[in-house]
């Protein structure tokens, strides 16, 4: 007679037995399938979302002009602009602006922007949209996209802010059925590293910028562009049919560096002034438009110090220790018991 609680025998289908047995051949095979397709489908998923960020809008030979218009250019007050100025087909160009790049009316160079100009805007007109942009841009953050108003859009008052989520590359499009306004003193502000050349204004008819405004990005509008009192853009006014129309404007043109990849980032250069102000020659860029001179400055580097400079012990104890006797090793003796002596 035996005392005490007997054993337990564990059923050999038991989920305790199960789980100590290894994976079999055919069940091995079939875990290691699984992870190479989740593997498959996280890539898929990281490419689709890198494939997914908006690409630039090419601006080809347009992109050079600050101001670029089809019927007449009109300015008043010191207006003054980094890049080139553009007019085509129209010829009359009024109120001495200062150009710090090219002026070309109705020339073959002119021609061509225009016609890169109509290019840049069937393609921004044409990318599928991210979402509304609303009616009215006060106050709202966008992030990287293509956003579309059907009608007007305005900018009431305020500020509207472009956030590009650390990314330089960051591309922003808006998409406007009619008019682009903006109220006098209202900000357009870029943040976390949105650039004015990644940022695009596809009007389908004119836009107004209001006293004071402070606007970043290409506007590209069907018809005509005005510009109010002491209006500064970061970027250019770039209109198909009818004028452009300045006040008293500063206008900085810039360029994403090329080479960058992604949607059309990296570090920006101001068009017509890196080399002391393109055909002005008069010392750089716009006002304000931290604009490079072109001159380049190299330190030469020190050279590297020697690893025993400042150490002058250091040699003479090698010295000693060369030249300093050691003892002759001794034979070793075999052990008492089992020795090998060879």
């Amino acid at each position: 007679m035996t005392c005490g609680v007997p054993a337990k025998r564990e059923s050999p289908t038991s989920d305790s037995a199960v789980i100590r047995q290894p994976l079999g051949g055919a069940a091995a095979k079939t875990f290691r399938a699984v992870v190479v397709v989740v593997g498959l489908l996280i890539g898929l998923l990281f490419a689709s979302s890198a494939l997914g960020a908006t690409a630039t809008v090419g601006l080809g030979s347009a992109a050079s002009f600050s101001v670029l218009a089809g019927s007449t250019v009109t300015n008043t007050g010191p207006t003054t602009m980094s890049g080139d100025l553009g007019l085509s087909p129209g010829s009359s160009v009024t109120g001495g602006a200062h150009v710090l790049g090219e002026t070309h009316v109705d020339d073959a160079v002119a021609i061509a922007a225009k016609n890169a100009l109509t290019t840049a805007y069937n393609d921004a007109a044409s990318r599928p949209s991210n979402g509304s942009a609303g009616t009215d841009l006060a106050g709202q953050v966008f992030l990287p996209g293509v956003r579309s108003a059907s009608s007007s859009l305005l900018l009431s008052s305020g500020s509207v802010t472009l956030d590009a989520q650390g990314n330089p590359n960051a591309v922003f499009i808006f998409q406007i059925g009619s008019t682009l306004i903006t109220g006098s003193n209202t900000t357009v502000l870029l943040i976390n590293g949105a650039q004015p050349c990644n940022v695009f204004w596809q009007v389908g008819s004119s836009a107004t910028l209001g006293t004071g405004t402070s606007f970043a990005g290409t506007i590209m509008a069907s018809a005509s562009i005005t510009a109010n009192t002491a209006a500064t853009i970061d970027g250019r006014l770039l209109a198909g049919t009818a004028a452009v129309t300045l006040e008293t404007n500063t206008i900085t043109t810039s360029s994403c560096a090329s080479g960058a990849s992604g949607g059309g980032g990296g570090s920006e250069t101001t068009v017509g002034a890196e080399a002391g102000g393109g055909a002005a020659g008069s010392g750089g860029g716009a006002p304000g438009s931290g604009a490079s001179t072109g001159a380049t400055t190299t330190t030469p580097k020190s050279p590297a110090a020697s690893k025993t400079a400042g150490r002058p012990g250091k040699t003479a104890k090698k010295k000693r220790k060369a030249t300093r006797r050691h003892p002759t090793a001794r034979p070793a003796l075999p052990h008492k018991r089992g020795a090998f002596t060879g």
